[in-house]
């Protein structure tokens, strides 16, 4: 770690505990995260107000391990992407982990990256934005350890970069990446190799940009699925070979070829695992970030892992601590979080576990079946033994819809020890 770096999270350490933070104790106002952090207390009995999320600090750890050591066994590099969390201290875990830096979707992220010490960040967006554009041309400028891809997928997109950036007064070009759609209908990217061509070319015409690979996200194939994905994932290395065959590469160290989301990177490893020699060493960078966390619905379902079970298995690290505020009937309850408080987009949450007078138990015969701005909708079977005041807990799916919920999230042991707070910036 930087000492910019420690500083920066020094500084969410001495941040005062107040009433911008939900579930915090109330009687906590006044304390800085730090003194709280130390005061160790129950996430159950110490002052916590549902509804609260919370990370379990055995999983997030477990996950973390889990993908340094599969980066590791296929030869990537791993730049995870953060706005996931948008959370400078996992980043900094993850980094310790051995990522070689963060992905990240939009400028704003990039600048609390950088508020944060983060020295790579791949940008997997276009970024055509002249004010975004000075930014970042002066932080290269400022900061010559500072290193920073984007994606480029049109003509007129390098026309727009190559001109903010000559009117900022940019000294060191800024590396881009030619992105691959994932096929017609996708999201950004170009759709043929013919006009990835043409993009480069334009790359080339500029002193502002620098051509340093291929990337995309596989995760946007249509219709995917593993024949689907890896056909993409072959033209996309197919691309770099062609780039390097024309000279396209020439001067660099090191040819970037990335892809990865959550849901496909065991077909990643295995097509990067069959990148052909090229003129120089190349930089084979995964970008998955949902793993952090991980889920109970979308990714639990999707990732890699259940495919190819002897890699391991991530385990979902969210609970949403809930209370039911009314009974009405035998078939029906309430609690007390909803959508400001719950991802929603993908899944509804899943009632997993009833806490009464500090005992644990299945949440039996209990289901979420909808989400107000502050309820969630719970259906019971006569076996439900749920009352109002029971705490119930939710899994949570698509972790990236989690996160953005919530500014300040506890760090809970197994017994309900809280140990830290993740400050998050959305």
């Amino acid at each position: 770690m930087t000492a910019d770096t420690a500083q920066s999270l020094a500084r969410l350490a001495a941040e005062r505990v107040d009433h911008r933070f939900k579930g915090l104790p109330p009687d906590a106002d006044g304390l800085t995260v730090a003194e709280l952090a130390g005061q160790r207390r129950n996430l159950f009995t110490g002052g916590f107000a549902t509804p609260v999320l919370a990370l379990s600090a055995e999983r997030l750890e477990h996950n973390l391990k889990l993908m340094e050591t599969y980066a590791a066994r296929h030869g990537l590099a791993f730049a995870p992407h953060g706005k996931t969390s948008m959370a400078p201290q996992l980043f900094q875990r993850q980094i310790e982990h051995g990522a070689w830096g963060i992905t990240l979707a939009v400028p704003h992220q990039v600048r609390v990256a950088r508020a944060f010490g983060t020295r790579r960040v791949f940008l997997a967006n276009e970024l055509v934005d002249a004010a975004a554009l000075r930014w970042i041309a002066a932080e290269q400028d400022a900061d010559p350890d500072f290193e920073l891809i984007c994606y480029v997928d049109s003509v007129r997109g390098v026309e727009l970069m190559d001109a903010a950036l000559r009117d900022a007064g940019a000294t060191r070009p800024v590396d881009v990446v030619v992105e691959l759609a994932a096929g017609e209908g996708a999201r950004t990217g170009v759709r043929t190799e013919t006009e990835c061509a043409a993009v480069a070319d334009a790359v080339a015409g500029t002193r502002t940009l620098r051509l340093v690979g291929v990337a995309g996200y596989e995760g946007e194939v249509p219709k995917a699925d593993t024949g689907r994905v890896t056909a993409w994932l072959r033209r996309l290395v197919a691309l770099a070979a062609d780039f390097d065959k024309t000279g396209r590469f020439a001067g660099l160290d090191e040819i970037v070829v990335s892809a990865g989301g959550s849901a496909w990177f065991d077909a990643v490893a295995e097509v990067f695992a069959e990148i052909p020699e090229l003129s120089l060493p190349v930089l084979k960078l995964l970008r998955s970030g949902a793993y952090v966390s991980h889920d109970d619905g979308h990714y639990r379902k999707l990732t890699p892992f259940n495919r190819v079970p002897e890699e391991g298995a991530l385990e979902p690290a969210f609970r949403l601590w809930t209370q039911v505020v009314s009974r009405p009937s035998a078939e029906q309850a309430f609690v007390n979080a909803g959508k400001r408080d719950a991802a929603y987009d993908l899944d509804l949450p899943f009632a997993q576990v009833i806490r009464r007078d500090g005992a644990e138990r299945p949440a039996t015969g209990v289901s979420v079946t909808a989400l107000s701005d502050q309820h969630a909708w719970l259906a019971t079977t006569p076996e439900a033994d749920l009352e109002v005041g029971d705490w119930v807990g939710l899994g949570l799916s698509h972790p990236c819809t989690s996160f953005d919920k919530w500014q300040l999230i506890p760090v809970a042991e197994a017994d309900g020890t809280v140990v830290d707070y993740v400050r998050t910036f959305f």
